[in-house]
């Protein structure tokens, strides 16, 4: 999946460069723009039953964390509207397969996000800092390599994870 993905990855990363998540605007954009992409992806996941996927779903949510974050900065989120998503596992493994990746993005971002002079800034790290050191993404490539999964599955797993960088770089290029 990381092959097929790569483009929409780099893509996406390109993309984040433009904020400076050291100072208070730029990280509510960013935080901002995320929000509008992760809850409702992270909605369409409980819709296609996610929970019955991975039983620690409710740990692996970071939607409470984003809107405390943004909350904090004076922030507000504007989900945006998803196309019509087929709820099935192999949505739930393609579109996790971005949510849980970015967790290993997030620690980079962390520590830029540390470096801030501004102490809101420097408090605003439940999004970004969520799961850390859990070991959540090692445990979701574990459960992902024992998915019985056919080659029409793994299909629509690699379609469904672009589906989820192209909502992310939808958000980031409307911030």
């Amino acid at each position: 999946m990381k092959a097929a993905t790569a483009a929409a990855h780099h893509a996406l990363d390109e993309r984040l460069g433009q904020f400076d998540l050291t100072t208070t605007a730029h990280y509510r954009r960013f935080l901002q723009a995320s929000a509008a992409a992760l809850l409702p992806l992270e909605a369409a996941l409980e819709h296609a039953g996610v929970a019955a996927c991975f039983d620690d779903w409710a740990r692996r949510r970071r939607s409470p964390a984003i809107m405390a974050d943004l909350a904090d900065l004076g922030g507000v989120a504007i989900p945006m509207s998803l196309p019509v998503q087929r709820p099935d596992r192999a949505f739930v493994f393609g579109t996790l397969y971005v949510l849980e990746g970015s967790r290993l993005g997030a620690a980079y971002l962390l520590r830029v996000v540390a470096a801030s002079a501004d102490p809101k800034v420097r408090r605003a790290i439940r999004y970004l800092g969520h799961g850390a050191g859990v070991g959540l993404w090692h445990s979701f490539l574990s459960q992902l390599s024992r998915e019985p999964a056919t080659p029409d599955d793994e299909v629509r797993m690699i379609e469904s994870a672009r589906e989820a960088f192209a909502v992310f770089a939808q958000a980031v290029a409307c911030a």
